[in-house]
């Protein structure tokens, strides 16, 4: 590891190691619309095309989150970020409890989306509740970010060195949705928290920067001040465009609450962060993205497409 690092909690793992450590509970649930959470059931397909063609919309700018909805070079990233919390738990508390995960998932994935740093401030008043002392905020978000590029650099290598497809590390379904709505006209976006150079370097090494132009938006070396709301008005703004033009897709609860709240459209993706493709959602994720006001949760982009060309006029 670099400087004084001492660990990294999971061994840098490739698409052809797909087990964790520790699995998340999960639910096998493709499609929902926030009014069926009552129901056990999903909705179809069908009825959710129906939910976006009653809308009456007709969406000329689309804007992806990039790591979890487009990019899968990060995944897992919740599981590292609880193990790098693991030695600083109040006493008699264990990472393995399903409890104290449950409320440490729900604390990171709720900031996700925002700078890194805040989960980790987040986590110092959540142990210095109990009365536990922790290293500062930057100190733990240096040893997330040690090995979350680990497994980074790993997975890169397996694209650089042919030994896995470029799509091995794009989340199911998105070049393919990417190509479709390139195709209808619909203005392309990325907005990422992600350091700016990351998000652009990321997304030509998976072969996905020509479908924006140059759209790539990420945060800067210093993120303080840094919101994607300032960037959504921007695009709207520059464009010359409605917020009922916009649909975000993300699965980090700001973006979703961000395009909501400026009169946009929003898809939850509720990515599955074990298996790539699996058609399963992660329920921390649907649960939070629901709430934070997203039209509709899905766990990859394999149906996309006929769910989203009820938007183009189609």
């Amino acid at each position: 590891m670099h400087g004084g690092e001492k660990r990294c909690p999971i061994h840098a793992q490739s698409a052809l190691e797909l087990t964790h450590a520790h699995h998340w509970r999960k639910l096998v649930c493709p499609l929902v619309h926030p009014h069926s959470m009552s129901s056990s059931a999903p909705h179809s397909l069908q009825a959710l095309s129906d939910f976006f063609r009653g809308t009456h919309r007709r969406i000329t700018h689309a804007v992806f989150d990039f790591d979890g909805t487009l990019s899968w070079l990060r995944h897992g990233w919740p599981e590292m970020m609880l193990e790098t919390f693991a030695p600083y738990l109040p006493p008699g508390q264990d990472i393995q409890d399903t409890s104290v995960r449950k409320r440490l998932l729900n604390l990171v994935l709720a900031l996700n989306g925002k700078p890194t740093i805040l989960q980790m401030g987040a986590f110092e008043q959540y142990a210095l509740s109990f009365g536990t002392i922790t290293p500062e905020p930057e100190a733990l978000r240096a040893a997330f970010q040690a090995c979350l590029d680990a497994h980074i650099q790993a997975r890169s290598l397996e694209i650089q060195t042919a030994a896995v497809g470029k799509d091995a590390y794009v989340v199911a379904g998105a070049r393919e949705l990417l190509e479709f709505l390139r195709s209808r006209g619909v203005r392309l976006y990325v907005l990422s928290s992600t350091i700016q150079h990351r998000v652009r370097e990321e997304s030509e090494l998976l072969g996905l920067s020509a479908f924006f132009e140059g759209r790539i938006f990420g945060s800067p070396s210093n993120p303080a001040g840094f919101t994607k709301r300032a960037v959504f008005e921007g695009i709207l703004r520059e464009e010359g465009v409605q917020g009922s033009q916009l649909l975000a897709l993300g699965d980090g609860p700001v973006e979703i609450a961000d395009a909501k709240a400026l009169g946009g459209l929003a898809i939850a993706v509720c990515t599955d962060e074990d298996v790539n493709g699996s058609g399963v959602s992660d329920p921390f994720k649907q649960e939070q993205l629901l709430a934070a006001g997203a039209d509709v949760a899905i766990p990859d982009f394999t149906r996309a497409m006929e769910l989203i060309s009820p938007l183009l006029g189609a």
